[in-house]
């Protein structure tokens, strides 16, 4: 058995969606906000939300790599192209470039106390954050143009993952109208009843 911690309207939204999509029982764990316990800390050593504990009783971290790893188990679920595919490389590339890029610059703008020494520093670092956020959605939505998911011919959890992170922009939490492809890739996914079903106990949108 499975189990995942995780909180309302934090990345374990993607992690619970992977689960859920692949067909996997799981229990899930909700984390409250506040220091963590030394006993969570044993398993995510940042804190942080989301955390899957896996059947042979080792924990991952990082939504990203469950993810991943949930696609990689489960591969009639179809969340990813498998391994050796064509659209292989572009997942892996899309999966970590809004890994590494996109979601630490969101977490930057909204924890920016986190990384200022001054108030005054404070607004410094969330617009240089929401400068690289906002960067970062426009290389998104080019990568969409012409087209209905971010890889190959079918939605992937690359597409949720990316859902998932639109719902955190900034600016009055939505995706700006002007990138017209990421508004209309994340409008189509919200009417997935998978998804929309997950939204009711995440409230992403």
């Amino acid at each position: 058995m499975y189990t995942l911690y995780t909180r309302a309207g934090s990345g374990g939204f993607a992690a619970e969606a992977a689960l859920s999509m692949a067909g996997v029982e799981f229990t899930p764990v909700d984390v409250k906000r506040g220091p963590p316990t030394d006993a969570f800390r044993m398993i995510s050593p940042l804190g942080q939300v989301p955390v899957l504990t896996l059947p042979d009783g080792n924990s991952i971290t990082e939504s990203a790599a469950i993810c991943i790893l949930v696609a990689e188990l489960y591969p009639r679920a179809a969340l990813a192209p498998v391994p050796g595919s064509p659209d292989r490389a572009q997942f892996l590339r899309w999966m970590l470039f809004m890994s590494s890029v996109l979601y630490p610059a969101v977490l930057r703008f909204f924890y920016a106390q986190r990384h200022a020494s001054t108030p005054a520093g404070i607004d410094e670092v969330k617009q240089s954050a929401l400068i690289e956020i906002d960067r970062a959605f426009v290389i998104l939505d080019e990568a969409l143009e012409g087209r209905d998911w971010l890889v190959g011919d079918r939605q992937s959890i690359a597409d949720v993952y990316l859902l998932m992170l639109g719902c955190w922009h900034p600016a009055d939490d939505r995706l700006r109208a002007e990138w017209t492809n990421l508004v209309r890739h994340a409008t189509a996914l919200k009417q997935v009843p998978a998804l929309a079903a997950l939204n009711a106990s995440h409230h992403m949108w």
